[in-house]
């Protein structure tokens, strides 16, 4: 990865503009998981939002990826291609999307219950998604990445779960990947030190079983190695002179 850029107020104010239409659209995509809806669907609403608000999706064609979003079931951990597979009952769905407008992109994700769901299933979810919020406490000037890092290892851990290692969260701009990598896991005091005007994609991947994944024949898919089901859990985060700012923050999620 390049050097980390430190973005300007104007720049920022383009963030929030993509910011505010990624939240949207995975909100959409939330809206959207509900028994016998295909993963295709859900993407070609999103795709149609996206480019109604004057954006592009960020992902679709991005190394060659097909969709618009990523949308990912079950043991899929990131990166499912949304084709025909039909969303049953008791299925979680993680739904991740990018934005593209004025020359930024925002990017973040959710995972969402299909109907009425395990209570271990809702548990994953709910500590996924507040693992990020624990993270989100160390984003401040001053800090290190890896605060960030540990806070978020510390959280997950605690309730027996493990984290994706191979995939970590990272800066976000002009380009959808930029410096630096946002580990979720690793000691504090590393890493570099967190000033104004970064902006980062802190993105927690929890598995309910082992930490170890692999990739699906179609190399994009990203699924738990021992079959148990993981949650993904994302925002764009801008660091600022006070508390953080979630540029992809919607009221209901």
């Amino acid at each position: 990865m390049s050097t980390i850029t430190i973005k300007s107020p104007r720049e920022i104010e383009l963030m929030r503009v993509s910011g505010k239409i990624t939240a949207a659209a995975r909100s959409i995509g939330r809206e959207m998981v509900t028994p016998g809806v295909t993963t295709q669907e859900i993407d070609k609403e999103i795709y149609k939002f996206i480019k109604r608000s004057g954006a592009e999706p960020s992902f679709l064609g991005y190394g060659g990826f097909p969709g618009s979003a990523c949308i990912s079931v079950n043991d899929e951990v990131i990166h499912g291609i949304p084709g025909k597979r039909l969303i049953r009952e008791g299925d979680i769905v993680s739904i991740d999307v990018g934005a593209f407008i004025g020359g930024f992109h925002g990017d973040c994700c959710g995972t969402f219950a299909a109907g009425k769901i395990s209570e271990e299933a809702r548990r994953l979810i709910e500590v996924t998604r507040q693992s990020f919020f624990e993270g989100l406490k160390f984003a401040r000037e001053g800090y290190r990445v890896s605060d960030i890092s540990h806070a978020i290892q510390d959280y997950v851990e605690s309730f027996g779960y493990t984290l994706v290692r191979e995939y970590v969260g990272h800066g976000i701009g002009k380009n959808l990947h930029e410096a630096p990598e946002v580990p979720n896991f690793g000691e504090p005091g590393h890493g570099p030190r967190l000033v104004r005007g970064m902006t980062l994609a802190i993105e927690p991947m929890v598995n309910m079983g082992g930490a170890a994944v692999r990739v699906l024949d179609n190399d994009w898919t990203v699924v738990t190695a021992d079959g148990s089901l993981s949650a993904h859990y994302e925002n764009t985060v801008l660091i600022t002179d006070g508390e953080p700012e979630i540029l992809t923050m919607a009221e209901d999620l």
